[in-house]
């Protein structure tokens, strides 16, 4: 590193030394199947995809079996619409912890991060969506002296 004699020194040591945008590359285990783990509430989903004729399997059942309400599958199905890649990719998910609609979200975190470790092309369309960030709401501690997080107990006068 070379000593700075002026703020024009300073100007060209910034334009030769622009770091560049991190390059992702594509991240597959020994079968051929990206892996990644997808997190919602207190819900945890481990996704597997790999190429295949758009067979999605939860915890060792059918994905219209273990979401049985339209809603959850069309919340996990939502990162293969956007990248137009319905029907491409099997997918294994084993999740648990949290309710349902935590669990659908957990695999829909999962399943954008592995579309993005197997075709890291497809990062730019997802995070634009937002299905790339962890959704970090999660439920409030309940506090002392409170019927809930922050229900009071019923105020009486007499």
């Amino acid at each position: 590193m070379a000593t700075l004699q002026s703020l024009s020194d300073l100007g060209q040591t910034a334009q030769t030394a622009a770091p560049e945008a991190p390059k992702h590359v594509q991240k597959l285990d020994a079968q051929g199947r990206a892996y990644a783990t997808g997190k919602r509430k207190d819900a945890v989903a481990r996704v597997w995809i790999k190429p295949g004729s758009g067979k999605i399997v939860i915890n060792d059942r059918p994905v219209d079996v273990y979401f049985a309400r339209p809603v959850l599958r069309m919340i996990l199905q939502q990162p293969l619409q956007i990248v137009s890649r319905d029907g491409q990719y099997d997918i294994t998910v084993t999740v648990a912890g949290g309710g349902l609609s935590g669990q659908a979200g957990a695999v829909r975190h999962g399943l954008s991060k592995a579309l993005t470790y197997f075709e890291p092309e497809l990062r730019g369309p997802l995070k634009k969506e937002g299905f790339l960030t962890r959704d970090a709401r999660v439920v409030e501690r309940k506090k002392y002296g409170k019927k809930k997080a922050r229900r009071s107990f019923q105020f009486s006068k007499r």
